[in-house]
């Protein structure tokens, strides 16, 4: 098998599964961050004041990941951008927003919202560690993604890929959206982002603290958990069983 092609079968596997074996990294990540707090080095944050400043910090790289997937996703229409595994869909190529400056803007958004638990270790090999098997295991998908666009809309896909960077983006090229920001489909889409951003840092918080035997937990995280669920739970309901969220072409 060529190269070329052994790169897209790749692709099209980890595509399949993009959203659970990063899990596995997750799990790595957490025990990273429980041998740390077990045997912290001779530069720590452990106990001064410095130490939720820290989690915070980490927890804004997240949510920036997660701004960029909702500016993203809220400015696309239907069938693009979206949450599927089975295959490639792509009823149009978005080419303007977020688009208009980077190829795989989705890609970008995930990368800060992993890279928040990786720093959250605070074990610097663990974090250069992460973002190369991102890099890695990424790369592959972006390579079969681009492939399926390429050979969809042709031409059309090559002329507007050529100038628009796959990972960095590049903000001089910026073209102002197509299609107004749509709120009904970031919160039938991406409602279970924000809580899982909150469930991973409080579950890292709680853990910390039981292996210092301790109970100051960070009430912030606390706080944002119950409320970021509470919204779930409501989204969830509204998009089963009403049609509140339902637009038309989004």
């Amino acid at each position: 098998m060529a190269l070329l092609e052994k790169f897209e079968q790749d692709g099209v596997w980890l595509f399949k599964y993009r959203s659970t074996l990063p899990i596995i990294i997750l799990v790595i990540g957490l025990i990273v961050y429980l041998f740390t707090e077990i045997n912290p080095g001779p530069v720590t944050l452990e106990g001064t004041i410095y130490e939720h400043y820290y989690e915070i910090l980490c927890l804004a790289f997240s949510l920036l990941g997660l701004f960029i997937r909702v500016y993203t996703v809220g400015h696309t229409p239907s069938n693009t951008s979206g949450r599927n595994t089975e295959e490639q869909v792509a009823d149009s190529l978005n080419t303007t927003g977020i688009y208009s400056i980077v190829r795989h803007p989705l890609y970008l958004g995930n990368f800060f919202m992993w890279l928040g638990p990786a720093l959250l270790t605070g074990h610097l090999w663990f974090v250069i560690s992460f973002c190369l098997f991102y890099w890695l295991y990424y790369e592959r998908i972006m390579f079969a993604e681009e492939q399926f666009l390429r050979r969809k809309f042709g031409t059309m896909y090559t002329d507007w890929a050529e100038n628009r960077p796959a990972f960095i983006p590049d903000f001089k090229n910026f073209v102002k959206p197509n299609l107004p920001f749509s709120w009904k489909k970031v919160m039938k889409q991406e409602k279970n982002g924000l809580l899982a951003v909150f469930l991973v840092f409080l579950g890292f918080d709680i853990v910390g603290n039981l292996i210092r035997h301790s109970t100051d937990f960070n009430d912030f995280l606390i706080a944002g958990t119950i409320l970021t669920l509470l919204l779930y739970v409501v989204f969830k309901y509204l998009d089963k069983w009403t049609r509140v969220f339902s637009e038309e072409g989004r």
